[in-house]
């Protein structure tokens, strides 16, 4: 594995890089894990194909009724006035009527029913009347309507899911239609993470518990694992490191051992204690270390050994705008998604939103319609980066450029909407 060494501890502050060059970089240095397996179908749920999907069968299997009513062949469709045909049996779903059908017979079918030899066309209820064992049909009826062909929704030997297919409800759906209760696909990705900080007090300790003078909850690590779960990703969670040298240093080398990717939260920028960045610099290489974003300006990338490393700054809104912006792409990407970039869409500015030039900016707001059905969005008020309130009460993010310094009611944004980004 190998990546450029970029900007190191000591550059200037204004040694930002912009937010789409280290899109590119991250993309550039990933890679797909190598290793596969065959699952279960129940159990490849979330799980991404490894291999194209070639159907063995047509789909559906032999052309069948999509309507209650009566097959018939076209060639007894009248042409000039309406004409009596003459009931001959009944085709039910599962149950075939295999007695071949002439010019002028009719049998009652039932939706997905197998078509009976002799005929094409399905005439439904209202074209017809019934009066003892004859059908009388219109000569409004249509040949070959209401019937399914074989083959018509899937064909034998047809691709039907490629290799980077992440397979939710549909592809399971689909698969066992086919038959296919077994699925190749890539190994789940392992993910080791920790916090840093000697404030930080453990929910299963404290919990319930006065926090002492300058301690807070660690609800980073706790964000940190409901983001990567809903990714199904393995997780292992080493706990908070205390701000020292040495207990980084054990932890970044244990998690880099354990995992594929290696996420931090803190310590990631220039000071005394922030002893991550320090800890990188001196066991992995760096791809970029500071970003022309906000929030999540110190957002370290590179690899220590085999393991690729993200760390994120310590202020919560940062920690899952980060994560959001570039750890689950990369994790995506590494899974073998071929769709990773965060979903987008276009909405009317509800409100005044202002930020420096030269950096994107990501705000939390309020996506929903005006009384004409145009998607409008609000911001949800103050943007400090430890209000992680600010996440709860928002369903998305507003992206602002770095080139806009401010945006005005009725200006269009362009907005990540929280449904579909998450995972």
């Amino acid at each position: 594995m190998s990546i450029d060494k970029q900007p190191s501890c000591d550059d200037p502050f204004d040694s930002l890089l912009p937010v789409e060059e280290a899109r590119a970089r991250l993309s550039a240095a990933l890679h797909v894990v190598e290793e596969t397996e065959q699952v279960e179908l129940r159990k490849a749920i979330g799980r991404v194909i490894s291999v194209d999907v070639v159907s063995p069968v047509d789909v559906p299997g032999y052309a069948n009724s999509a309507m209650d009513g009566y097959a018939i062949s076209s060639a007894s469709i009248p042409t000039d006035a309406d004409t009596q045909l003459q009931i001959v049996g009944t085709a039910w779903a599962g149950k075939v009527f295999d007695a071949q059908v002439h010019v002028g017979q009719a049998v009652r079918i039932f939706t997905g029913a197998q078509m009976p030899s002799g005929t094409d066309t399905v005439v439904i209820q209202e074209h017809v009347s019934v009066e003892h064992d004859m059908v009388t049909i219109d000569r409004n009826v249509q040949a070959e309507k209401n019937v399914r062909l074989a083959g018509e929704d899937v064909q034998r030997n047809q691709r039907i899911l490629t290799a980077g297919t992440k397979i939710n409800a549909a592809e399971v759906g689909l698969l066992a239609s086919l038959g296919i209760n077994r699925v190749a696909v890539y190994r789940r990705l392992r993910v080791a993470f920790f916090t840093t900080g000697d404030e930080l007090c453990a929910l299963d300790s404290h919990a319930g518990k006065p926090l002492a003078p300058g301690m807070l909850f660690d609800s980073n690590r706790y964000s940190m694992q409901a983001m990567l779960e809903s990714l199904n990703v393995e997780v292992v969670d080493l706990g908070i490191v205390r701000d020292n040298a040495e207990d980084t240093r054990e932890a970044m080398r244990k998690a880099a051992q354990l995992a594929d990717v290696v996420l931090t939260s803190g310590g990631v920028s220039a000071g005394d204690a922030d002893f991550v960045t320090q800890v990188f610099h001196e066991l992995g290489e760096v791809s970029f270390w500071k970003l022309a974003m906000r929030p999540g300006r110190p957002l370290a990338f590179g690899h220590i050994g085999n393991a690729f490393f993200f760390g994120l700054p310590g202020n919560p809104v940062a920690v899952m705008v980060t994560f959001l912006q570039f750890v689950q792409p990369a994790i995506k990407q590494m899974m073998g998604l071929k769709k990773t970039a965060p979903f987008t869409i276009n909405a009317t500015s509800l409100s005044s939103l202002r930020k420096s030039l030269g950096r994107v900016e990501y705000q939390r707001g309020i996506l929903g319609n005006n009384d004409q059905g145009d998607l409008t969005v609000a911001s949800t008020g103050k943007q400090g980066a430890g209000r992680i309130s600010s996440m709860s009460n928002a369903n998305c993010l507003i992206v602002i450029a770095a080139d806009v310094a401010s945006v005005s009611p009725g200006d269009t944004v362009e907005v990540q909407p929280f449904h579909g980004l998450f995972g």
